[in-house]
């Protein structure tokens, strides 16, 4: 019993920590599957075939290395100095997007619950700190309230969307856009999720007791993961090409389904949010207490300060920017794995 609710809380963390601010609006499904109509049905499965498959493989081969961070797992693939330059290019990048969390939950403050948009922040950031205190099991806990939360509500669209008269959308629409742009669109999406859940998923397999407990948690994790998709897409495509118009789409689902359903999508889009920036974080401090002497409270609190200080500058230009160079790396590091990690896991 003690295993299996282990591998639940594995599965609720990975697919917490996958389940970020664009995931959440509903603007990374849009873009990376819902366009391209009924091809995303098909992309959508084999992006969740890729998160079981990549996701299992980060977790048990960080437990067979024994990996304390992200940069243990980066250096057995690239090798001790190019791994190692690749991991400070992580850092400086995951330190931007985790600065894109915490602009975006200051946000979700600002507009949906009448508070200052810096007041979102440093309410962001205490809460992070007293959480990290805990450790990876506060982390787990955490996962384990939030998601099966996240999987109700994904539940609940997909059975008011199957009334509505558009519920077939999603096996016969049709799209403009090119067939290689949806077949790579999953690979693209996948690789960049994956890395960003990195800093947690490598200290969630090394510290677990047994390699099978990191092994079911990676397939049950990704085959949520995917779940989510295609409810996601499953009501948006119910709702094309109207949906496009909104700046948060998931957000105009939930608005339908009533004031209740709406005041709890947006808390847990908070809470998505919140439970993805105290992840990474986590995973970042890791790696910053292999390279120098201080204490985890002061590389968290370090951190925090600096993704403050590039949160001002806000949510939709700091996504322009840093995005587009995070996925080419993500695209880079993912290829790698599944080449040489595949020999490594064999051996």
């Amino acid at each position: 019993m003690k295993n299996r609710l282990r591998i639940f809380q594995i599965a609720f963390t990975y697919i917490g920590t996958i389940v970020g601010a664009g995931f959440a609006t509903g603007r990374e499904i849009l873009q990376f599957f819902t366009q391209y109509g009924h091809w995303a049905t098909i992309t959508i499965l084999i992006s969740t075939m890729l998160f079981i498959w990549l996701g299992t493989r980060i977790m048990t081969l960080s437990r067979k290395i024994g990996a304390k961070s992200y940069e243990d797992l980066n250096k057995h693939l690239f090798g001790e100095k190019v791994g190692g330059w690749i991991s400070l290019v992580m850092l400086v990048i995951l330190i931007g997007v985790n600065s894109i969390m915490l602009a975006g939950a200051g946000s979700v403050f600002m507009e949906n619950l009448n508070f200052h948009y810096q007041t979102g922040l440093i309410l962001t950031m205490v809460g992070t700190f007293f959480i990290l205190r805990k450790g990876i099991q506060s982390i787990l806990y955490m996962n384990s309230l939030v998601v099966p939360m996240m999987l109700i509500l994904s539940m609940l669209i997909i059975s008011k969307t199957i009334e509505t008269p558009g519920a077939a959308n999603f096996l016969t629409l049709t799209t403009e856009h090119s067939l290689p742009s949806a077949w790579l669109a999953p690979l693209l999406y996948t690789a960049f999720n994956l890395v960003m859940a990195m800093p947690v998923l490598v200290p969630l397999g090394s510290q677990t007791g047994h390699i099978r407990e990191a092994r079911w948690g990676g397939i049950i994790g990704g085959a949520g993961v995917g779940f989510m998709l295609m409810a996601a897409h499953f009501a948006m495509s119910a709702q094309m090409p109207g949906i496009t118009q909104f700046e948060i789409p998931m957000g105009s689902i939930a608005y339908q389904l009533g004031w209740f359903v709406q005041t709890i999508y947006i808390i847990l889009i908070f809470l998505e949010i919140f439970s993805t920036f105290v992840a990474d974080l986590y995973g970042i401090s890791l790696q910053l207490q292999q390279r120098t002497s201080l204490s985890p409270q002061t590389i968290h609190i370090g951190i925090m300060l600096i993704c403050y200080f590039f949160s001002q500058f806000g949510f939709s230009s700091l996504l322009s920017v840093l995005y587009p160079l995070f996925g080419a790396l993500c695209f880079f590091w993912v290829l790698r794995l599944t080449i040489f990690g595949f020999v490594s896991t064999r051996k």
